[in-house]
């Protein structure tokens, strides 16, 4: 009988007892996306099951489903695949396809899964998988209805206006963070708001992608037209002054701006400006007569 020399730099089943210690991810000098993968993993806020979050050529966030499915299966329309970490909404010619999370979504109405077996089998895995997490605590169904402001008259999602382009934001002007990565890998907590701030004023709402003349309606919106042009790219890319010019440092999530659109989003649409925060009374100083 072979006599059993036990290994103490492995565990009872053969598993490694140190682990190596973890690469630093880099961003490619020639990507396209600016955007590390790590941290863009989140789960959905109807039924709970994950999805992966990749921005769009037009900038926008899209949420994908994690795992490839068959071309076969999918409409031509929902077809999307990646390239270098954007995604684009066509077909790039191999039997797989990535599909968006909307598509399979068990909280969502069916749009484009009629007529798929496959996709309606995993429709039903992900409304299982979201029933057990319901059963068990582990996710609550929550909708965020619009707010029309705070306490103090500050949108809660305000229209800000960076390069003559409208952009709606993801939370208040005061509240926006910088994405950038930091050196202990975790997102940076300065705010994008510096010591030049924009300005509240009151401009007509203007027609996207091209819509027909809306009405002549006011709206509030913080410009930053009086800003400098590289000022205007720092909040664009939603960074902070310390990491404005940290071309090493890349984004853990994605910016929360989105094309303002006056249809889409007439829910935020503020007619009247916020009302300014009352200054601090200077301290009363006696002078001699």
């Amino acid at each position: 009988m072979r006599h059993h020399v036990p290994h103490f730099d492995r565990h009872w089943d053969g598993s490694p007892r140190h682990l190596p210690p973890r690469r630093t991810l880099q961003i490619a000098a020639n990507s396209p996306s600016r955007l590390l993968r790590a941290g863009q993993t989140s789960r959905c806020r109807h039924c709970g099951n994950r999805i992966d979050w990749y921005p769009r050529s037009d900038d926008r966030p899209i949420a994908l489903h994690p795992a490839e499915v068959a071309a076969i299966d999918v409409s031509p329309t929902c077809r999307w695949h990646l390239s270098g970490g954007i995604a684009h909404p066509h077909h790039d010619g191999s039997g797989w396809c990535r599909i968006p999370h909307a598509v399979l979504c068990p909280q969502q109405s069916p749009r484009s899964r009629t007529g798929s077996p496959r996709l309606a089998s995993l429709c039903r895995e992900l409304g299982l998988r979201s029933r057990r997490l319901i059963d068990t605590g582990a996710f609550t169904p929550t909708s965020h209805p619009p707010a029309p402001g705070d306490a103090a008259g500050q949108p809660v999602r305000p229209v800000v206006r960076i390069l003559l382009v409208n952009y709606l934001g993801e939370s208040a002007v005061e509240t926006i963070r910088c994405v950038a990565q930091t050196r202990q890998r975790s997102r940076c907590t300065h705010p994008v708001l510096a010591a030049i701030r924009g300005r509240w004023v009151l401009l007509s709402t203007q027609p996207c992608r091209g819509q027909l003349t809306l009405p002549d309606t006011c709206m509030a919106i913080y410009d930053l037209s009086h800003l400098s042009y590289a000022d205007q790219l720092r909040w664009r890319a939603q960074r902070c002054t310390t990491h404005a010019t940290a071309t090493a440092a890349a984004d853990l999530t994605l910016a929360g701006w989105q094309p303002f659109d006056p249809l889409l989003h007439a829910e935020h649409i503020r007619t009247e400006l916020p009302t300014p925060e009352p200054a601090e009374p200077e301290p009363y100083q006696s002078r001699r007569r």
